[in-house]
């Protein structure tokens, strides 16, 4: 049945109870003050939204605090505190709300006594067992989000069209944040598995293995991950230089055959004495335009002798 205690929401079957507090207040942690002998310093951390994951032993019961990631518009993932102690026969789940796997379980032991028998019918143990057991599928779930963002990518890390850099350096940050999580998590939970069977006389060695399997399968999805991103950062990089590269090419051997037309323009231009020039009177033989026809000859020739000897150099192609 459901307790019906105006303050900590909980839920009670066959002797065990489940408390589950959102969004903590400190009133909410007198309460649980009273209620248990919990030490004061893990009721304050419980109110704190920066505390490292971590374990603290008691005669009477366990304290721990773990990382899991909820998806955010902005930043991509944020790290959501989870504060659990757990005795002989109670457990208390402390949170700001953001766990919503979390939220559907308790709710879901509320209103559904068969679930409620299942999850809740053995030991605290068991039931901080399925607790990570699906904060950890979830965490699986939004590790394939990320997976197929970085597949649908990978088509455009080959597109020039494209640009992309954002893109990458967004899946690099989820990347490090799930990775910040699940690390510390590796080894908060196996340190946990080794403390939570004193609370169970069923053996839950098998059921805490599983987790770990999966996240392990979860951590080397994410070197996975890291890797193939930092793969294709390093390509969008390449190929962005050899782009640049190709337009300063373009730019300069555009710059370079205009050189000849410039120089021979320019002594045409001075006021000088120079054959064809207008201080010692333009060349007739081809009409009136026989001036402009040499500048224009001699400067397409020596454009022409330019890129024949780039070519042979290889600088525009294979050599001649």
């Amino acid at each position: 049945m459901v307790d019906a205690d105006k303050q900590l929401e909980s839920i009670s079957n066959n002797g065990m109870l489940w408390i589950n507090i959102q969004k903590p207040t400190y009133s909410e942690m007198n309460l649980l003050g009273q209620k248990y002998p919990f030490h004061r310093l893990n009721l304050e951390d419980c109110l704190s939204k920066i505390q490292i994951p971590k374990i603290d032993r008691y005669p009477d019961y366990i304290f721990a605090i773990l990382h899991f990631p909820t998806p955010d518009k902005e930043k991509g993932f944020l790290f959501s505190q989870l504060s659990v102690f757990m005795g002989a026969d109670y457990l208390v789940t402390i949170h700001n709300g953001e766990l919503k796997p979390l939220e559907e379980l308790f709710s879901m032991c509320k209103n559904d006594e068969r679930q409620r028998q299942m999850m809740m019918g053995k030991s605290s143990g068991y039931l901080l067992h399925k607790i990570i057991d699906t904060l950890v599928d979830d965490l699986l779930h939004i590790l394939m989000k990320v997976v197929g963002n970085i597949d649908d990518i990978e088509d455009s890390v080959f597109d020039e069209r494209i640009s992309i850099p954002r893109q990458i350096s967004l899946l690099r940050r989820e990347i490090t944040t799930l990775r910040r999580i699940v690390i510390p998590l590796r080894r908060t939970v196996l340190d946990l598995s080794k403390d939570v069977q004193r609370f169970s006389k069923e053996d839950l060695t098998p059921y805490l293995k599983d987790v770990q399997d999966h996240i392990e399968k979860v951590f080397e999805a994410l070197e996975e991950a890291k890797e193939t991103v930092e793969i294709y950062k390093d390509t969008d990089f390449m190929l962005s230089q050899e782009k640049t590269n190709k337009i300063l090419a373009v730019l300069t051997i555009v710059f370079t055959l205009s050189i000849p037309a410039t120089v021979i323009g320019t002594f045409y231009g001075m006021n000088v004495n120079v054959p064809g020039g207008i201080q010692t009177g333009s060349w007739v033989q081809l009409g009136p335009y026989t001036t402009m026809i040499f500048v224009v000859a001699l400067s397409l020739g020596t454009a022409l002798f330019m890129v024949l000897y780039f070519r042979r150099l290889g600088w525009l192609g294979p050599s001649m």
